[in-house]
């Protein structure tokens, strides 16, 4: 070989290895601010577990009473009234703890873009581009 290809081919190489660093390096910061807005996602659905426990308990607590004294007033044993009522909070509380509970989930934390982009990249390094979109 001469020593102008001998150059050429290093360049190339040397090309190569920042184009595929650049890429690792684009696909990391993907993951991350992929894995920042699922975190995101969690703490929000956090907050409706918070808030759906915080809800449970106060409607329980205060307004219990008062619907269950309305409940009697209508005719029914008080017994049944509160036995009504609570059974009315507790299904709007597993309601909205199933939500939070759902929004969750692991796998909707995982950084699911990234993995497909990183899968197409090494697709492309192959060289394979049957599969691509």
């Amino acid at each position: 070989m001469t020593e102008p290809a001998r150059e050429g081919t290093g360049s190339l190489i040397g090309d190569a290895m920042k184009s595929v660093t650049h890429l690792v390096r684009s696909e990391i910061d993907l993951a991350r601010a992929e894995i920042d807005h699922n975190l995101r996602r969690a703490g929000v659905a956090i907050g409706l577990l918070v808030a759906g426990a915080i809800l449970a308990l106060t409607a329980l607590n205060v307004l219990a009473a008062a619907l269950s004294a309305a409940i009697a007033e209508m005719g029914i044993e008080p017994g049944w009234a509160a036995l009504i009522v609570g059974v009315i909070f507790a299904v709007l509380a597993w309601a909205l703890a199933a939500k939070g509970l759902r929004d969750l989930k692991l796998s909707s934390l995982a950084p699911s873009r990234t993995a497909e982009n990183v899968k197409r990249d090494a697709r492309a390094l192959k060289g394979d581009d049957h599969h691509a979109h």
